[in-house]
């Protein structure tokens, strides 16, 4: 039986992995989610056949070990269920704080199994133990942290939260939760186990809270990222501490594509990781090199509908704007009716636009933009030059040309779209605020920038229109 377990989890292990490559493209990126999910089942599934420690009979049908199985099948029913209906009525805009939740709940599982672990009392050797501990500890933080980053998405905490001396703060807090794990590792089965372990758990959720409220909105795709990649490092640990190989490989895999992720956007921002947790960009940030020059210049759907008909190439990019109006359909109604009138469309897509890793990405292929239209930051911005039209559509810091002129800005250096050296850039926008950063763009006050104010969803469709009177 031993055998069979292992063989499945051979397979477990093959399936997540090509899973996993899958997904790094739009157009195989279902297919990959299948993959993984049929791994997921088949690891779930091999669990009730998974052999007892001392060989004997099988983990769940051995005597006494029924009301374990009673209490398996009704919490992956009860979980499963609740999962299978949250994914068919979400919102495409909510997808993030989705994602952020499912996150959390990865990281609370592994620091539940350290628990469970430490709460029988065995004798647990001094890896293992600490193991367990790392395990909870990241598990913990990745559990709390995320729900902050849900919290902030879906705009419960409106304001970041942030202590004086906050570095040093986040400092002794590791510090004693640290301490904390290392007692309970060396003090195993000392009276006052009970005691240490729930005020571990406790600073390990309390440090996370800490850590992720002062992170403002304009850095939390890179915070999720980073928190999954907290998870898979968790996962991995209580894997090998239950000597489960599916779990420790899911771990690896989900944790070290996680921390390359999280690598790349923080490069895509220009900022090191440990300057987006320590030194984030808030919503209190500014620019920090005085006022813009210029004003902002407002036109209208007929306009814009004009520009856009007559023009030879229009590159569209989309930011959250976009996603909270629900617009995507409407922006791919919008470039049909320009390819039938002869123009050239193409979307540039920033690492970090929206609230997620590969947020504007998923809008646009469930509205139906082709794959071949799509194209990232590296790929496009050389075309700039050469566009007539350049539709910003709700996008704020990653079309920001202070990130190439302005020092004392928070974002100066951070790779951008260069939607400023179109011929002309109209920018759709609900009002004349700053982004979700707080930072003013320099965008809109330039001389080729005309700015179209109101719902994204509506002003594309007065768009619409105006362009249809011009066919």
């Amino acid at each position: 039986m031993a055998f069979v377990v292992h063989a499945v989890y051979f397979a477990v292990a093959i399936l997540f992995i090509l899973g996993l490559k899958a997904m790094s493209s739009p157009v195989t990126a279902r297919k990959g989610i299948m993959w993984a999910g049929v791994g997921m089942i088949l690891a779930t599934l091999v669990t009730f056949i998974y052999p007892n420690t001392d060989g004997a009979g099988l983990l769940f049908f051995a005597p006494g070990k029924s009301i374990n199985l009673i209490l398996t099948v009704a919490a992956i029913a009860i979980g499963g269920g609740v999962a299978w209906w949250l994914g068919k009525v979400v919102k495409m805009t909510d997808m993030p704080q989705m994602v952020a939740v499912y996150n959390g709940m990865g990281g609370g599982a592994a620091a539940l199994i350290a628990a469970v672990e430490f709460a029988r009392g065995e004798h647990l050797t001094v890896i293992v133990s600490t193991l367990a501990v790392l395990g909870a500890l990241i598990g913990s933080v990745a559990f709390s942290g995320s729900i902050v980053a849900f919290l902030k998405l879906q705009g419960i905490m409106k304001k970041t939260w942030r202590l004086p001396a906050q570095n040093l703060v986040n400092m002794i807090l590791a510090a004693v939760a640290v301490a904390l794990g290392a007692a309970i590792v060396l003090l195993a089965g000392n009276p006052a186990m009970p005691v240490m372990l729930v005020a571990f758990f406790v600073l390990s959720l309390f440090f996370g809270v800490v850590l992720t409220s002062p992170i403002g909105g304009a850095d939390m795709p890179v915070v999720i990222s980073l928190l999954n990649a907290f998870t898979g490092l968790a996962v991995g640990f209580e894997g090998y501490v239950l000597g489960n190989p599916a779990l420790v490989i899911a771990g690896i895999v989900v944790g070290a594509s996680g921390t390359l992720l999280t690598q790349l956007m923080a490069k895509a921002m220009n900022r090191p990781i440990t300057n987006v947790i320590f030194t984030p960009i808030t919503g209190e940030a500014q620019a920090g090199g005085g006022e813009i020059e210029g004003s902002m210049k407002e036109l209208g759907a007929m306009d814009a509908a004009a520009m856009m008909r007559y023009a030879e190439k229009v590159v569209i990019v989309p930011g959250y704007g976009m996603a909270v109006a629900g617009a995507q359909h409407k922006v791919w109604e919008l470039t049909k009716l320009l390819e039938e009138a002869g123009v050239q469309v193409k979307f540039a897509i920033h690492p970090v636009a929206g609230r997620m890793p590969g947020h504007m990405n998923v809008l646009l292929a469930e509205a139906g933009v082709p794959y071949d239209m799509i194209f990232d930051l590296e790929e496009i911005n050389d075309e700039f030059p050469t566009t007539d039209v350049a539709l910003v559509i709700g996008a704020n810091d990653v079309v920001n040309p202070v990130a190439r002129t302005d020092k004392g800005s928070p974002i100066y250096g951070m790779p951008i779209l260069d939607a400023d050296r179109a011929q002309s850039c109209i920018v759709i926008k609900r009002g004349k605020g700053a982004g979700y950063s707080g930072i003013e763009n320099a965008l809109f006050y330039a001389e080729n920038t005309s700015m179209l104010y109101g719902s994204a969803q509506q002003a594309v469709a007065d768009v619409i229109t105006q362009i249809k009177t011009l066919l």
